[in-house]
């Protein structure tokens, strides 16, 4: 059905955009209002993580968010720059990060996504050649209706 997309560059003050941008979608879409603080919380920590990672890898792509409306499910992605292997998705200038940065991105990293699974209870990790994916959904209005 409808769906928004929103790319922006790796700096922190635009989670909070991406955060305003997901519960305004999401309030339209349907979802619960007891739900929206989830929804804000979860995209503000998938978010500061692919900003996160954007910045360790020197990955310069935005950050880009998915939000789609569907019959009765209500989802977000978030994308980042970070393929299977570690490595920007796009060229760098080869400079590498020190090991102790990297032990700490990856500690944040599965803190961030710790707190994303306490929050929403359909959540997918997937990393592929063109980035990660955080793919969340919640139920709309029409998904919990009786009939």
């Amino acid at each position: 059905m409808a769906t928004v997309e929103l790319r922006f560059s790796a700096q922190p003050e635009h989670v909070r955009t991406a955060r305003l941008v997901a519960a305004a979608v999401a309030r339209r879409a349907g979802v619960d209002e007891a739900v929206l603080d989830e929804v804000r919380l979860a995209v503000g920590e998938a978010c500061s993580r692919a900003v996160g990672l954007h910045r360790s890898h020197g990955i310069t792509a935005p950050v880009r968010v998915v939000l789609n409306e569907e019959e009765k499910t209500f989802s977000i992605e978030v994308g980042d720059g970070v393929t299977a292997g570690g490595t920007a998705g796009e060229a760098r200038d080869g400079a590498a990060s020190a090991d102790s940065h990297e032990s700490d991105a990856e500690g944040e990293d599965e803190m961030g996504l710790a707190v994303i699974s306490g929050l929403v209870d359909d959540v997918e990790v997937t990393s592929g050649d063109d980035g990660g994916v955080i793919r969340m959904s919640w139920p709309t209005a029409s998904a919990v209706a009786l009939p």
